[in-house]
Order: structure tokens, then C-alpha cells, then sequence
């Protein structure tokens, strides 16, 4: 067994493309290997501002001789046709083998594919690899013809075992493969030779490289609560930008240094954004939450202990946080005004060329919301007065120059214009949800203006025909649906969808509700066909409804009693299906107790009597335990029939009666789900 190292060493790569190539370089280089027969055991991929590097151990010496028996013509098959088998296989005629098959003999051929050493395949599926590789944005230089991030500059293969290490003899436009590379670009940048993997580690960090970004990134992180933690100061958590700093530096320096006094005022949003964005800046709060300091990361260590990089970074950011201030400064000279110059300004804005300008989608969410707030407990003018005001910020200074403040500075503006608390934050948090994690909105305003933002966006697109196809959602149409979704589950929303999105079109809009809920679903533990078998219901644009009766039903289904009677009423549902399709009937006239010909067909009467009695006035009352513990009721009765009785006796009579039972098992159950649609 031997280790495979491989290097691709170039000019920066961008950090939002680093992760993507890792995993590019280990799938491509892996796939390519096993597909020529090559095993390996562990692979691990690495990225640095200037590299990619992959590591491969167990891997096999050579590929196994592999054996490989094709048929070909009769032995009577004319000469062109044994000719062109002989040709296609590569096999001499005496070599052939024959064999009887049915009424004819047959020729087969039995050819070996002699096992090749790794060096060899190693060198062909790389140089596949770096000739192919899947940048999402590429560039050509020099005179060759190859396409890569940035500048390729050597590529480094190496496979290591017992015997020593050996380089792989690969080359790529030139680019010949070696067993050397280079540190850090300013504090060790002489080659250096390597022989393996771990020697490649230790010498790289040697030379001020941290070859693992997840390292890089705890690094950064450790030293930068560490250093805010000395001053009294937390570190504001930044997933993303620590992800992407991580890409951009291969030996971490951390360095603090403080926001000028004159900046101090500005909101702690438009601080860290305008430092995340322009700068790469981490914040770093006070124990009241005021962001005083910024946090940089430095490419490089210096005896100053990075005074000057930290001087220099500060100028940058004062510039950039004076334009922020003007902004801010700006937007609230409007905004005490009453922000009309803003509402004015949204009827220049085209939404969409066919659902018209901002401003005309302001009006519809606005009368979406006095619609909804009702159902949410909210103030019909208020939630009405929301929608008014929680798009102006789209037409302030501050969030043309940051969008992804939308809504957090609606919030500091409709204040400054002196509206209540809960018109303001509905200008923030109607936004919300953004992603996956974050919260939803609660209070009732809120609640309501984030529903009639997305219900029109979700309206609108479906209306002129615009809807989400296989993988593509221009319009974030998926995102919207779970965003209703989710909003209505977490504060019980009962919301009849039905009509808010109409008829038509409409109910394909309900049918996409329905397959976001499933997913949605799925991810929690529940199962599809538990959900498919609640929207049989009436109420199934209720999402709130619906998920409760998915809760009991999943319960029921859990317990003995519940599996055992999905069996019965499958086997009830198989027979009567079976025996209308050859009546050419449909048995469903009402059963006759008195033609019961023996005591268990009389109980299961007696049973579907008493759990249709609990059922319908159960599932009114939405306590769908009760009627769950109504339809468990049945299992006995139902086994019990089944065990008894035979369905197709030879008299019609009491034949018909007993299918007419069967269908009053499956419309009792019914009442309660569409037990057709359970699976297993």
C-alpha cells in the first residue's frame, strides 16, 4: 500500500470557491482512480489561499488483472460476423471457446486486462482532473491552452510507501509533476522537497502555512474572542465572514484595533455590515452591545506587532464608516419628514413587469394584511398602516448601498418618523424568516404582514404563469411558501389558503403549499404518505389543521392498534374494490344489522355504530385523540368479522350485506383519513 499526495499550487483562489474545489479535487481524483480499478482506503482534501492539496492513503500498488468473458456468434454464424468479433475482442480464433447453448454451439472469448501500476493511473486521471477541472469561473493565460482559477504555476504528486517516494511522472501543459512547493509568499517563500504527506504538513507549517481551513478558522476564532475577551469585549459571531477570512489568509495574525469615537452612534447593524462587506472586519461589542472595535486578520506577522496594518485599516474604515454616516444622517432627515418622499419614489420602481411597480405591491400586501389580521389577533388598520410603511427603507440611501439591511433599518426609520413600536418592528421582522435557522415573527402585526408579503409575491408569480420548474426558483418562490409555512405552524395560525389564493390557478398554489409541507414535514420525522392521507380532508388549506391531524394520526399509527387496523381496513378496502370492478356496482346502499348471520358480524354493527357516533363530533371539535381512540376501537371488531365470516359466500344476499359493511368500515375511517394512502 502506498500514500498518494497531490498539490495543485497557483496564484489566490477566491474563498467562496475553496470549499466547492476541495470536495471537486477529492471526488474527481477518487472516482477517476476506482473507475480504473485502483482502491484506496482514506482521502482527505485541503485548501489554502494558494493551494489545493489531496491525500489519499491504502492505496494499491497496481490495479487488479481483471477477466473478462464476451459472447459472440454461432460457430455456423457467417465468417464476416466470427470476423468482426475476432476484431472487436482482440481474440485469435484458436483462442475461442465453444459452448452449447440451447440448440447451437457459441463462441466466447476470454480476454485479460492485465492490471496496470498506480503511477500510471494516478498520472493519467490527474492530469484528466486538472485539464477538466469545474471552476465556476476560470481564465486562460500565457500561451497554453489550459483553463484554471488563476495562474497555475506546479503541480506536486507524490506516491509514498516502504520503499521511499516516488513522483509521479504527470504533465499538463507542460507543468511538469514534482515533490516540492512553497511556504508563505512573504515569510518563507523558497521550495522546499517533501516526502509525504505529514513531512508536507509539518513543512508547510514550518513555513507559516496552516494547511487545514477549518484550523485556520478556529485559529482565527480562538485569538480573536481571546484578544476581545482581555479588553472586556465579545466578539460578534460572523459564521460566514470567519468562513470566508479563512480562505483568504495562510498564516492567521489577529489584530484589534478601535472605531473613532465619532462613528460610535451609527446602529450596530450598518457598523458590522459596513465592516463585513467592505472590509472583512469582524465586530467586537461592549458589555451594553455597542460595537467599539473591529477585529482584522492579518497575511502576515510583523515585528511592530501589526501596528501599521492596523493604522492603515483604520484610515480605510473611517472613510468607509463617513460614507455610512451620511447615509444615516440622509435617510433620517426623510424619514422625520413622514418618509412621503419615499412612498412617492416606490411607484418608480417596477416589481415586475407584469404585476407592477413596488408601489402597487404595497397596496395589495396592504389590503392582504387587514384580511389576515383577524385570523392572527391583530389590528385590522394597523396591520393595513404596517404594509404602508415596512417597504420604504427599499427607497433610503442606506439600504441602496446595503440591502441586506432591508427591514432593520425600516425599523430605525419608521421610529424616527414617530410611529408605535409595533408598526416598526413589523418593518424589521416582517422579512423574517431568511433561512432555515432563522425565527419567525410572533407578535400579531408582525404576524400578518409577513403572511400578505409573501401570500402576493406567491399570488402574483403564480397568476402570470411564473412558477418554480425542476431546480430552478428565480423568484425564491420555495422560500416563500416555507416562509408561510412556517409562520403559520409556529404561532397556530388558522388560515383558510383557499381563500386568499383562489380558484384555478389557485389550486395548483395549494398543491405546492402541500408538497412544501411534506418536506418540511419529512425533515421533522414525519411521513409523507401520513400527510397525503390528512389532505384527503375537507380543510386541507388549513396548514395548521392539517399538521394536527398528520400529529395523532402518525401517533395512532405508531401504536399496535392503529397498524393492525390500516390491515383491516386494507383488506376490507382490497375486497370490496375487487368485488365492485366484477359487480360493476358500487356497494355502498347501507348495511342491514339484520341480516348479521353470526355474533361478530353483529359487534362489528354495533362497533362502526358507536365509533361513527364519537368520530363526527370528535373531528369537529378538532380533538383528533379522541377520535383516533374512537377509530382504535375498531381493530377488534374488524379482525374479529374477518376471522368469521366469509365475504363471497354463495348467498347474494347476505354477500351484498357484507360488502355494503365493508364500505361503511372504509367511510367510517375516512372520517378521519384516508387510511388508502398509508404505505406497508
Amino acid at each position: 500500500m502506498a500514500e498518494l499526495l497531490i498539490e495543485l499550487f497557483s496564484e489566490e483562489i477566491p474563498a467562496r470557491m475553496q470549499p466547492r474545489a476541495r470536495e471537486d479535487l477529492r471526488r474527481l481524483v477518487t472516482d477517476g482512480l476506482v473507475a480504473r480499478g485502483l482502491t484506496y482506503g482514506q482521502a482527505a482534501a485541503f485548501s489554502t489561499p494558494r493551494r489545493l492539496a489531496l491525500v489519499l492513503g491504502d492505496v494499491a500498488e497496481r490495479s487488479p488483472t481483471l477477466i473478462e468473458e464476451r459472447k459472440g456468434p454461432r460457430t455456423d454464424a457467417p465468417e464476416a460476423a466470427i470476423e468482426g468479433f475476432l476484431r472487436a475482442t482482440g481474440v485469435a480464433r484458436a483462442d475461442l471457446i465453444v459452448r452449447d447453448e440451447k440448440k447451437a454451439q457459441v463462441y466466447f472469448a476470454r480476454i485479460e486486462r492485465p492490471g496496470r501500476p498506480a503511477a500510471e493511473i494516478v498520472a493519467e486521471v490527474l492530469a484528466e482532473v486538472v485539464r477538466g477541472f469545474p471552476w465556476p469561473k476560470s481564465m486562460r493565460w500565457g500561451a497554453g491552452t489550459l483553463r484554471w482559477v488563476r495562474p497555475l504555476h506546479t503541480i506536486l504528486c507524490i506516491l509514498s510507501g516502504p520503499a521511499g517516494a516516488e513522483i509521479v511522472p504527470v504533465v499538463v501543459e507542460g507543468i511538469a509533476a514534482g515533490d516540492t512547493t512553497a511556504g508563505h509568499r512573504f515569510m518563507a517563500p523558497a521550495r522546499f522537497r517533501v516526502a509525504g504527506f505529514e513531512d508536507y504538513a509539518r513543512k508547510l507549517a514550518a513555513a507559516k502555512v496552516v494547511l487545514d481551513h477549518d484550523r485556520r478558522a478556529g485559529q482565527i476564532a480562538a485569538d480573536a474572542e481571546t484578544m476581545a475577551f482581555a479588553r472586556g469585549l465579545a466578539v460578534v459571531p460572523d459564521a460566514a465572514l470567519l468562513a470566508e477570512v479563512a480562505g483568504l489568509v495562510e498564516w492567521p495574525v489577529v489584530l484589534m484595533g478601535a472605531i473613532a469615537p465619532e462613528f460610535l452612534d451609527l446602529p450596530p447593524e450598518v457598523l458590522q455590515t459596513s465592516m463585513r462587506e467592505h472590509q472583512k472586519f469582524f465586530s467586537a461589542r461592549d458589555a451594553s452591545g455597542r460595537i467599539t472595535h473591529f477585529v482584522t486578520v492579518a497575511n502576515v506577522e510583523t515585528e511592530d506587532r501589526g501596528a501599521p496594518i492596523l493604522a492603515g485599516n483604520a484610515r480605510v474604515l473611517a472613510a468607509r464608516l463617513s460614507d455610512a454616516r451620511f447615509f444615516w444622517e440622509k435617510d433620517l432627515r426623510v424619514a422625520k419628514t413622514g418618509m412621503a418622499e419615499w412612498a412617492e419614489g416606490l411607484g418608480a420602481v417596477t416589481f415586475h413587469n407584469l404585476l407592477g411597480s413596488q408601489a402597487d405591491r404595497v397596496g395589495r400586501i396592504a389590503k392582504l394584511a387587514a384580511q389576515i389580521a383577524p385570523m392572527v389577533g391583530a389590528d385590522p388598520a394597523a396591520a393595513e398602516h404596517a404594509a404602508r410603511i415596512a417597504k420604504l427603507d427599499l427607497r433610503s440611501a442606506m439600504v441602496g448601498e446595503f440591502p441586506e439591511l432591508q427591514g432593520v433599518m425600516g425599523r430605525y426609520y419608521a421610529l424616527a418618523a414617530g410611529e408605535p413600536a409595533e408598526i416598526a418592528d413589523a418593518a424589521r421582522d416582517h422579512w423574517a424568516p431568511r433561512g432555515a435557522e432563522d425565527a419567525v415573527p410572533t407578535a400579531p402585526v408582525s404576524v400578518a404582514m409577513a403572511l400578505a408579503d409573501r401570500l402576493d409575491t406567491l399570488t402574483g408569480f403564480w397568476s402570470i404563469g411564473e412558477t418554480p420548474t425542476g431546480s430552478k426558483d428565480p423568484f425564491a418562490l420555495r422560500r416563500a411558501a416555507l416562509g408561510v409555512i412556517r409562520i403559520v405552524l409556529a404561532n397556530g395560525v388558522r388560515l383558510g389558503l383557499r381563500q386568499i389564493v383562489g380558484a384555478g390557478r389557485g389550486d395548483d398554489l395549494l398543491a405546492f403549499f402541500h408538497d412544501r409541507l411534506k418536506v418540511h414535514l419529512r425533515e421533522q420525522g414525519v411521513r409523507h404518505d401520513v400527510i397525503d392521507a390528512v389532505l384527503a380532508l375537507p380543510g386541507s388549506d388549513d396548514l395548521a389543521l392539517v399538521v394536527a391531524r398528520a400529529g395523532a394520526l402518525g401517533a395512532f399509527l405508531g401504536t399496535e392498534d392503529g397498524g393492525n387496523l390500516v390491515q383491516g381496513f386494507r383488506r376490507a378496502n382490497n375486497i370490496l374494490t375487487q368485488a365492485e370492478a366484477k359487480d360493476g356496482v358500487e356497494y355502498s346502499f347501507g348495511p342491514d344489522a339484520r341480516l348479521a348471520q353470526v355474533p361478530e358480524e353483529a359487534a362489528l354493527f354495533a362497533a362502526l355504530d358507536a365509533a361513527e357516533a364519537a368520530i363526527a363530533p370528535a373531528m369537529a371539535a378538532e380533538d383528533f385523540a379522541a377520535a383516533m381512540r374512537a377509530m382504535a376501537a375498531l381493530r377488534a371488531p374488524v379482525d374479529a368479522f374477518f376471522e368469521a365470516v366469509q365475504i363471497n359466500t354463495d348467498n347474494a344476499v347476505v354477500r351484498r350485506n357484507r360488502l355494503n359493511l365493508l364500505h361503511r368500515i372504509r367511510a367510517v375511517c375516512a372520517g378521519v383519513a384516508d387510511l388508502g394512502r398509508i404505505e406497508g
